[in-house]
């Protein structure tokens, strides 16, 4: 197999890859075993017919499309691996010769890896990013836990506002029972918005053993088109009045998360509030210094390597959404939405990605960095770990490329931790 490459404009190539007339006879011989058993030709049995009879009915090129869709595949993988270029997209095929005893000949274009110019990037300036955990911050989230292990406890008075009533109901409109309309024993929080405007503030002041009528008009905007506008009646029945109970800041709830002492647990959720700001004060920072990075860049994408991005990562959100039971198809059936549409979608946070890593790239380049066999190796580690593999075992598992990637992005990492170590905050 040949290859040979033409730059073009916009950081695109053409790959030519010619393959032998042997080894594309090995596939025209592929497609006629895999089609034979379905062609039916009148004296011969299925699948007894021979290659040659075939050609002499329906032409030499009878098997030539299935061939080509045979051969491509491994040829341009053969091709994209003895490739030097960082090719950084999928390939638009395009088949140039076919013909018996002659080179099959396609050719590939793609683009390449565009090499970014960068500005500034040992004093990028960024807003000053606080990580700091403030006495309000540790009482907010002691009251977010005690509100969790809250419980609900009937009450023998009148319904308030965050009350939960238990009630039995049935609308009528114009005296008539309506489909839908009715539920017994139905535990609704008043002040939460659950039922129509103005259903649950008319059960504020009822005690348990009221009966009573609520007035209501339906919305315009209502999902159901024959209740849309209309003023109906709900006949109801309050059973029960519970209101939320809140466990008290003592010793005995600090002993129930675990801890000796109220101050204990205090300190333990201010450690933990410390450790989750400075993660995310690490992680706005990293954003806000690319995104100062990508500001002062100068670089042209082309447009294949954003759609191959955006393709990725519809796929890779396709299988997450397989190992939850459910296809894109349905995906798709469900949102209104297709394929096209979520390319749409997609493809700015595509660009985004691409034009933050290139930003990365350049400074890598411009500081030079290299990685290390210890580095590699490390990183590896972690992979290894994480499949409860040997790290021999991962790396005899990826292909020269694969271990290429993990370089770049080791090299990402270390040019990261440069341009965020160097970064100054006003």
């Amino acid at each position: 197999m040949n290859t040979s490459i033409e730059k073009l404009e916009k950081n695109m190539a053409k790959i030519t890859v010619e393959v032998s007339a042997e080894e594309f006879e090995k596939s025209v011989e592929k497609a006629f075993q895999k089609n034979k058993n379905k062609i039916s030709i009148p004296g011969f049995r299925k699948g007894k017919v021979t290659r040659q009879v075939m050609e002499k009915m329906y032409g030499k090129d009878v098997f030539y499309a299935d061939a080509a869709n045979i051969c491509i595949p491994e040829a341009w993988e053969n091709a994209y691996n003895d490739s030097e270029e960082e090719i950084v997209s999928s390939p638009d095929i395009d088949v140039v010769q076919m013909e018996s005893g002659k080179p099959f000949i396609f050719t590939a274009t793609v683009a390449l890896n565009p090499v970014a110019e960068i500005g500034e990037y040992k004093c990028v300036h960024i807003e000053k990013i606080s990580s700091e955990v403030t006495d309000e911050d540790v009482e907010e989230r002691i009251n977010k836990e005690r509100e969790d292990q809250s419980r609900m406890v009937a009450v023998d008075r009148e319904v308030k506002d965050g009350d939960q009533a238990i009630i039995d109901f049935e609308g009528f409109l114009d005296g008539v029972a309506f489909e839908g309309g009715k539920a017994e024993n139905h535990p609704l929080t008043i002040g939460s918005g659950a039922f129509i405007p103005g259903f649950e503030e008319q059960i504020i002041g009822h005690k348990a053993g009221d009966e009573f009528d609520v007035n209501v008009t339906f919305p315009e905007d209502y999902q159901a088109e024959h209740l849309k506008g209309k003023p109906a009646v709900f006949k109801c029945k309050l059973h029960e009045v519970k209101e939320k109970e809140v466990p008290e800041l003592d010793a005995d709830f600090a002993d129930d998360a675990g801890f000796d002492s109220v101050d204990e647990y205090k300190a333990d959720i201010r450690k933990k509030l410390e450790e989750k700001k400075a993660s995310e004060a690490k992680d706005k920072k990293e954003s806000a210094v690319i995104e100062k990075l990508v500001e002062g860049m100068t670089v042209e994408v082309p447009e294949a390597m954003i759609e191959t991005d955006a393709r990725r990562s519809i796929d890779e959100f396709s299988q997450r959404l397989m190992m939850q039971g459910m296809s894109i198809q349905q995906y798709y059936q469900y949102t209104g939405l297709n394929q096209d549409i979520m390319l749409e979608q997609t493809r700015p946070q595509a660009e985004k990605r691409i034009r933050s890593r290139l930003a990365l790239e350049a400074v890598a380049n411009a500081e030079n960095i290299e990685v290390s066999e210890e580095d590699l190796t490390k990183e590896l580690e972690e992979m290894a770990e994480n499949y409860n593999m040997k790290v021999d075992e991962v790396r005899n598992m990826l292909s020269k490329r694969e271990i290429e990637a993990f370089r770049k992005d080791i090299r990402i990492k270390k040019a990261l931790e440069i341009v965020v170590d160097n970064a100054v905050e006003d």
